[in-house]
Parts: structure tokens; sequence; C-alpha cells
């Protein structure tokens, strides 16, 4: 029982030692800084491009920015199918398909509204750029008719009338033409 009085006293020095701390802790804190969310990752949608080349598919087209498709003719069986092609602003040229267009540019396919190109191992696809005078309405050209096109005829042939199998009650057949007959003038 003799150490119980130092216990004691040792319990309230360390008591009053943590109550000191928190207090000076609270009364010279440094006040609390915002804290920022962390940063959303940008999740990109995997395109259907990308995963193409796992299953045997072509590698991504890339987009060739100095050729400008002019126009195309294209085959039916997809043989001497021909592109015309402006390169750099240039005039254009047509450019069959397999042949350069300029030295290591070679027209790989061409297609009804785009056209391949390989350049150095690299596909580029070079869409048929737009003629706004072509998608113009008639009406819009300078000099033309204002009246309406007429629609075009799509069912030349009128459909079969229905057949009557029985006639009707009451109903007056129509008169037959009148019939003449010319006599030759008596011979004396």
């Amino acid at each position: 029982m003799k150490r119980l009085p130092q216990f004691v006293s040792l319990l309230a020095v360390v008591a009053l030692s943590v109550s000191l701390a928190y207090w000076a802790m609270q009364l010279f804190k440094a006040p609390q800084r915002p804290i920022n969310p962390p940063a959303v990752p940008v999740v990109q949608d995997a395109s259907v491009e990308a995963g193409a080349s796992l299953f045997g598919g072509q590698v991504s087209v890339a987009t060739a920015s100095n050729y400008q498709l002019k126009g195309v003719v294209a085959a039916s069986n997809g043989r001497r199918s021909v592109a015309i092609i402006s390169t750099d602003g240039k005039p254009s040229v047509a450019v069959p398909e397999g042949t350069e267009v300029v030295p290591g540019v070679t027209v790989q396919e061409v297609h009804a509204r785009h056209v391949l190109l390989q350049d150095g191992g690299v596909s580029k696809r070079i869409d048929l750029v737009a003629d706004d005078k072509a998608l113009a309405l008639p009406a819009m050209l300078p000099g033309a008719a204002t009246t309406p096109a007429p629609a075009p005829a799509t069912n030349l042939v009128p459909p079969p009338l229905p057949m009557e199998t029985q006639p009707r009650s009451g109903a007056m057949m129509p008169a037959a033409p009148p019939v003449t007959t010319v006599t030759p003038p008596p011979s004396n």
C-alpha cells in the first residue's frame, strides 16, 4: 500500500500530460487543407476494329490527308476498277486498281464510296468527296425549270378488271350496233 499514492500520482501526471498535449494540438494546429477527389481515369471505348486483327481481320485503316477521291468507276466483279484521285491539289488522275498513284503508294481496293491505298505497308482510306452541286435540288440550280418533274411511272399495265360470272337481274344488255348492207344498183 505504500506504493499506491505514488502510482496514482504517476497516473495523474500522465493524464495531465496527455490533456495538455491534446489541447495544445487543438490550439496550434494548421487549418485543414481541402482534399481533392482522386482523378477519374478516362476509359476509352474499345473499338471493334482494334480487336479485328486478333481474329484475322484488317488492321485499322488510317485516313489519307493529301489525297482526294473525286470519283470511282467500280466494276461489278471487282476487277478493272478505276479510282479518280487528286494528289496535293493537282489535277485528277484516273488510276486503275493495283497501280501506283505516286511512287510507293498503290491503289489496293476500289469500292463504291471509298478507296484503300497501300502506303509503305499502311492502309489508308479515302472517302468519296461529296459534290455540293450534285447534291443541290434541281430547283435551286440557276436556269432550272420551276415546275416539278413528273413522277416516274412504276406500273404501266393497268390492273385486270374483275370478271362477272352471272348476269345481274334486270340488267339490260347494250343494243347491238345497226348493221347496214350495201346492195349494188340493178344493172340493165
